[in-house]
């Protein structure tokens, strides 16, 4: 077997392979089900050096921890503002215009209206980094920004944890630690590009996205507990489109049923509740402690005192909180691939209009309630 990602399929997609690269000749694809994964563009060249395979996450059972001081909180931007335009807390956001007050950059995620995807970018300013707020229920385009990042220099790096404990081992690879704070979040899973791309042609959205519109996968015009709702705006502040969460917004359906996740989130992920190469994790702190807040709240779990230190620093409302409180509604372990999995991503790869697939969703959640019942009863004898 060669030394190195060649033979990887369904990997992450994260990219650090590209950066560390000494030749330069790893990319990123799209596979057939919608997900990134590094290819080597000339074979030839490559030296086996391995290097790309000592700073995969995919290629190691354990994750690349550095603290097991865990803290817990609550928390939330002291600004109005902030919190109403952010999809959950506004933490965030504080924490990255905090460090660009003590001249830091960050590298973050924004959607590209023109490729149809989210990508990783480097914001070197406040301003640049107001494109970054909001959730993003997409795997990410890595490689705009992590190309981008001097490793000299200092950086603030959020993605989800798979792509964080392998930005972890670059960094520790290259001896840079010291330069950067790295941030992850609860992770459901990534789903398939190919769904999003079925849902824009299903509700006509891929002509109605401009190159100055704004899209939103959480909007709280409902409230937070109901922010579930994907909406595009034009650059006067109208609304485009709305999809209503009472009637249910077929994207959430399908993501939130794990019909159409990468195939590693449900076999190879390792990242659940504590466990992060990150400095800080975060998340919406869903529960029964915060049912009644309709603004945002976040979980926050600091791992490391450099992640501690950050968030006293930033203009946040902090309480503490019991682990169980912060980490209450989040996953405690992988989803189960469906049974039907193989079937939507074929149907899902023609971009398949979200509505005629809408019965096998139904299908599938009735061959699966027996199960939910028995999970609901173990959890409530609990």
């Amino acid at each position: 077997m060669p030394n190195n990602i060649s033979h990887f399929r369904n990997c992450y997609g994260c990219g650090v392979c590209a950066i560390i690269c000494p030749k330069k000749i790893i990319d990123l694809k799209e596979n057939k089900n919608g997900f990134y994964e590094p290819y080597i563009k000339d074979p030839e060249s490559c030296n086996d050096c391995g290097l790309c395979l000592s700073v995969c996450s995919f290629n190691d059972k354990e994750v690349s921890t550095i603290g097991n001081s865990e803290k817990f909180y609550a928390g939330w931007s002291l600004s109005e503002d902030v919190r109403k335009k952010c999809s959950s807390g506004g933490v965030a956001f504080e924490l990255a215009a905090q460090l660009f007050k003590e001249g830091w950059m960050v590298c973050g995620v924004k959607y590209n209206n023109e490729k149809q995807r989210a990508e990783h970018f480097v914001a070197r300013s406040e301003e640049e980094y107001l494109s970054s707020r909001g959730s993003k229920y997409l795997q990410s385009y890595t490689l705009p920004g992590f190309l981008d990042i001097d490793k000299n220099d200092r950086y603030m790096v959020t993605g989800t944890p798979c792509q964080i404990d392998s930005f972890r081992r670059y960094i520790r690879k290259v001896k840079k630690e010291d330069n950067f704070i790295l941030m992850d979040f609860f992770c459901h899973g990534v789903p398939s590009r190919n769904l999003w791309k079925s849902y824009l042609k299903t509700f006509s959205l891929d002509d109605k996205i401009k190159p100055d519109s704004a899209v939103c996968w959480r909007n709280k015009k409902e409230g937070w507990h109901r922010s579930s709702a994907i909406s595009v705006g034009d650059k006067s502040g109208g609304l485009i489109y709305h999809s209503s969460f009472f009637n249910g917004d077929l994207f959430y359906k399908f993501f939130l049923s794990d019909l159409c996740l990468n195939r590693s989130c449900y076999s190879d992920c390792k990242f659940k509740l504590c466990s992060s190469a990150a400095d800080i994790r975060i998340g919406d702190l869903w529960g029964k402690q915060y049912k009644h807040d309709e603004s945002g709240v976040n979980g926050i779990i600091t791992l490391t005192e450099k992640g501690e230190n950050l968030i006293k620093r930033c203009n946040l409302q902090l309480i503490g909180e019991k682990d169980l409180v912060v980490m209450e509604a989040q996953m405690k372990k992988s989803p189960i691939m469906p049974w039907i999995y193989n079937l939507v991503q074929k149907k899902l790869s023609t971009y398949t209009d979200l509505r005629k697939l809408e019965k096998l969703l139904v299908l599938y959640r009735y061959s699966i309630l027996p199960r939910r019942i028995v999970r609901k009863i173990k959890r409530s004898l609990k």
